[in-house]
């Protein structure tokens, strides 16, 4: 294991993540004008085929902390990338619908099972006062990999299989990568820590209404990740490399998810979901009315990325602050709803285009989104945390993280040397301070 900087292991995160988000999950849409065509495929098909690394997503998500439990963070990313390099790979040698499928559903069972890794794998590099920021910047790296997706559709948008092919070998380099950078540690939990308290009523609600709105967000938005560059193509007659413009421009606008969701905690959440939900909503609606403009359709990618990665990480806020001391499903919880939501909303829309064309079926889809948008003063608040143990101004990512590790008098643990426990060595040791970043 090579010894890594905080800002290196947030960037080494954020590279894995790219790949395993980005690449392997979200560049699917950007190619299915060209596979549809070359694989003789429908659309309500393809709804199918769009559904399968959501639901491979949900069941690796299931298992992964598990697996990263009983695996450790090298092996549990080597996993997840050998998943990735083989569904990618498959893919690009996919002759018809089956072969096709069995590639998207490895490349979501590695989507699932990187995550959880990484974060054991920050819980033994990184210093808790900067599992925040870490963390943010790592899931930047889904609208990276979104971007990076872009020039292989601009250059190979005919060649749709070397670009797969191309992305396996990333993949690859990630495996290399994880083996020699990760330790191989499970998890680190310090020893003076307090079990998490039993999950109360109170705390069930609001996680069943945080997760009614991620699976209905998850449902709107399946219809853009999956059939809007092929709206683009088929009812605007753009040519099949103009569509990289449109991710291109949903990766910028997403880095800024990250922020909006910091603000939300700052202010309100109810008004942030329903201002982003009314957003994502927009987008639908305008490249469904513009698609023949390219400008116009850019626009809408922009408000879309935005919208979505600030939904994302408003979600995740809100699961990790409802469920504190239980980053294994806090925040896991929501984004299981929002890919349930995908993988029920991807086929669902290939039958509406089948029976009533793109923009019909992108203008209920937004009707849809902009009903659940008015009924966002229904999303959960946080738990209020007692007041002497509240600091003025603790919000954002971090101080989500910093409520997670609880004493037995039920104060936040300080971010210092404290003894630890590594259940895949059985002895406790000192948590060594990571290099400064």
């Amino acid at each position: 294991m090579k010894s890594l900087s905080s800002t290196a292991f947030a960037l080494f995160g954020a590279a894995l993540i790219a790949i395993s988000f980005g690449l392997a999950r979200f560049a699917f849409g950007l190619f299915v004008p060209p596979i549809r065509a070359e694989l003789d495929l429908t659309p309500d098909l393809i709804g199918i085929i769009g559904a399968l690394p959501l639901i491979s997503f949900l069941l690796a998500t299931l298992v992964a902390p598990f697996i990263a439990d009983r695996l450790g963070a090298r092996y549990s990313a080597v996993l997840s990338g050998g998943f990735g390099a083989g569904g990618l790979a498959l893919i690009s040698l996919a002759f018809d619908a089956l072969s096709l499928g069995a590639g998207v559903f490895a490349c979501g069972i590695c989507t699932g099972l990187m995550m959880p890794a990484l974060t054991a794998a920050m819980q033994a590099m990184v210093k808790r006062s900067l599992h925040g920021r870490v963390s943010a910047v790592m899931n930047a790296g889904t609208s990276i990999g979104v971007a990076v997706a872009v020039p292989a559709v601009l250059f190979l948008a005919d060649a749709w299989r070397l670009a797969y092919l191309s992305f396996a070998v990333l993949a690859g380099v990630g495996v290399v990568a994880a083996w020699t950078i990760l330790p191989s540690v499970s998890r680190v939990t310090p020893t003076n820590a307090a079990p998490p308290p039993p999950i109360s009523v109170l705390q069930w609600s609001r996680l069943f209404r945080l997760s009614l709105f991620a699976f209905a967000m998850g449902f709107v938005s399946a219809a853009y990740w999956i059939f809007a560059p092929d709206l683009a193509v088929a009812l605007g007659g753009l040519p099949p490399n103009a569509t990289g413009w449109l991710w291109l421009a949903v990766g910028i606008a997403g880095l800024g998810g990250a922020v909006v969701a910091d603000l939300a905690d700052r202010n309100n959440p109810p008004i942030t979901q329903a201002l982003m939900l009314m957003m994502l909503s927009a987008s639908l609606a305008l490249l469904a009315a513009s698609p023949g403009r390219l400008v116009l359709a850019a626009f809408s990618a922009l408000v879309f990325g935005l919208a979505y990665m600030s939904l994302t990480g408003l979600y995740l806020m809100t699961g990790i602050r409802l469920l504190p001391g239980r980053l294994s499903m806090g925040p896991v919880l929501p984004f299981m709803a929002v890919a349930l939501g995908q993988a029920t909303g991807s086929p669902v829309v290939g039958l509406l285009v089948n029976a009533f064309g793109y923009a019909d079926a992108f203008a209920m889809f937004a009707a849809i989104g902009i009903l659940v948008a008015v009924l966002s003063p229904l999303y959960p608040r946080y738990i209020d945390h007692p007041a002497s143990h509240e600091v003025e101004g603790e919000t954002g990512l971090q101080a989500a993280f910093d409520h997670q590790l609880q004493g037995a008098d039920g104060k936040p643990l300080p971010p210092l040397p404290v003894t630890l426990t590594m259940p895949d060595q059985g002895e406790d040791r000192k948590e060594a301070e990571p290099p400064p970043a």
